[in-house]
């Protein structure tokens, strides 16, 4: 009972770091309608070992030092699955439990999905929740070998072509009233980050 609480508090609390995660590039260009699955499964300890090549050269080493204090990150297994809406995929996990993803729909820039860890035939976590596109869902948990298995799942959905002249960070502004000076430019840095 403990550990799915602990499953639950983790994805509770990495599921919004997700949403402000930046895209990464994608290596080609996915078909329409086909969402690339990615789950990368690392082993977090305090064996001073420091973090692995794979994971260091890459801005998950950054997230992962962020989120724990591990003074060792390895990856032991990272999969990747194309898949389409309405459609289950299954990853194999370390230590023999099996992950299903099933994808529901994508709205806008959110990818809705059902997520089900399995520990042989029975289910560990279940939960239903929404990932921004290309953002990673970090899942902390369970204890493994000498520490801690911790989970990432990225998605990647072809992105959406916008209207010309419109940013996907906010609709273009009204025209201003007659009389008010324009707005001067925002130095960079300066704005504060979105709140979500």
């Amino acid at each position: 009972m403990n550990e799915r609480r602990t499953f639950c508090l983790l994805l509770a609390i990495v599921a919004i770091c997700a949403l402000a995660a930046p895209p990464q590039a994608s290596a080609q260009s996915p078909k329409p309608n086909t969402i690339r699955i990615r789950v990368d499964s690392v082993l977090a300890a305090n064996t001073g070992k420091g973090m692995d090549a794979q994971l260091a050269s890459t801005s998950i080493g950054d997230r992962l030092k962020a989120l724990f204090e591990y003074t060792t990150y390895r990856l032991v297994m990272h999969q990747e699955r194309q898949t389409v809406c309405g459609r289950m995929v299954t990853f194999e996990m370390p230590g023999g439990r099996i992950l299903h993803l099933a994808l529901r729909s994508v709205e806008g820039n959110m990818i809705s999905m059902e997520l089900v860890l399995f520990e042989g035939t029975r289910p560990v976590m279940t939960t239903d929740l929404k990932l921004l596109n290309h953002a990673i869902l970090i899942v902390g948990g369970p204890r493994y070998q000498q520490g801690m298995l911790i989970t990432m799942i990225s998605t990647d959905a072809p992105d959406r072509p916008r209207e010309r002249g419109t940013s996907p960070e906010a609709p273009s502004a009204p025209p201003l009233p007659p009389g008010l000076p324009e707005p001067g430019a925002i130095p960079a840095g300066s704005a504060s980050p979105p709140q979500h």
